[in-house]
C-alpha cells in the first residue's frame, strides 16, 4: 500500500496535480492513521515532498505539513531553490507554516535545517527581503534600524510573529551557530544594495538638473606615483 502511494503521488506530481497528490496522501491519514501518512513521506523523494507542502502556508494549511517531521521538512527545504522562485514566497509561506505549528518543536526543525547542506542558504533566501533589518538586529538586538542601541533590544514576546521577526530572533539568540552563517551574507546583500541605491539616486538627481550621470561626479585627480630611491633626483 505504502510503495504504491508514493508511486501515485509521485506520478500525480509529476502531471502536475498537486491537489490530487495532496488529497491522496491526507486520505491515507483518513483512513489508516497519522503514522502511516508519515511513512509514506518519509518515502517520498525530497522534491516531491516539497512539491506538495509549497502548496501550502499559514492561510492555507494541510494535513502533510502538520504531520511532516523535522527531517523530512529539512530535506524538502533545502531543493526549493530549484524552483528558482526569486521572491521566495512559497519558501516563506512553508516555513512559517510548519515550524511554528507547535512551539516545542520549532527548535527541532530549526535544527534539522541547519544540519543539512544548503539549510542556511535556504534561510539565507527566506530572509533575503528583511536583510537590513537583519544585519541591523545582529549589532543592536532590535529591528528598527533608526535605533542603534542595545538600549533598545527585544526580546521574543515582543516579536512572535510566527514569521521572521521571530526567526531571526530565534536564530541568533538560540541558535548562534547558525545565525554566524546566516548575517553575513545578508549584511552584505544589503551593503550591495544601499551602494546600488545610492547610485541611482544620484544618478536621477543628476538627470534632474540637466547634467549627465558621468559628469555629476566631481572629477578625482589620480595621486602621483611615487619615485623610488634609486630614481630620485642627485640635485
Amino acid at each position: 500500500m505504502a510503495n504504491a502511494l508514493v508511486v501515485k503521488a509521485a506520478s500525480l506530481i509529476g502531471a502536475g496535480d498537486i491537489a490530487g497528490a495532496e488529497f491522496a496522501l491526507v486520505s491515507l491519514a483518513n483512513t489508516e492513521g497519522d503514522q502511516a501518512l508519515v511513512e509514506v513521506l518519509e518515502e517520498l523523494r525530497p522534491k516531491d515532498l516539497l512539491a506538495v507542502i509549497r502548496e501550502f502556508d499559514s492561510s492555507k494549511e494541510s494535513v502533510v505539513n502538520l504531520l511532516i517531521t523535522p527531517e523530512q521538512f529539512a530535506r524538502a527545504v533545502v531543493v526549493e531553490k530549484l524552483y528558482a522562485d526569486k521572491t521566495h514566497q512559497h519558501l516563506r509561506g512553508m516555513i512559517n507554516a510548519v515550524i511554528f505549528r507547535d512551539e516545542d518543536q520549532t527548535a527541532d526543525f530549526i535544527e534539522a535545517i541547519g544540519n543539512l547542506d544548503g539549510g542556511c542558504e535556504a534561510l539565507i533566501d527566506y530572509l533575503s527581503d528583511r536583510d537590513e533589518e537583519v544585519a541591523h538586529f545582529q549589532l543592536y538586538d532590535t529591528f528598527n534600524v533608526n535605533l542603534n542601541t542595545k538600549d533598545d533590544a527585544v526580546d521574543r514576546s515582543e516579536v512572535c510573529d510566527n514569521d521572521w521577526k521571530e526567526l531571526t530572533w530565534l536564530l541568533k539568540h538560540e541558535h548562534p551557530d547558525m545565525f554566524e552563517q546566516i548575517w553575513p551574507p545578508l549584511k552584505k546583500q544589503a551593503e550591495i544594495r544601499q551602494r546600488l541605491e545610492a547610485e541611482q539616486e544620484l544618478a536621477r538627481a543628476a538627470l534632474a538638473e540637466g547634467v549627465a550621470p558621468a559628469e555629476s561626479a566631481a572629477p578625482v585627480s589620480k595621486p602621483k606615483p611615487r619615485s623610488r630611491p634609486d630614481e630620485e633626483s642627485a640635485l
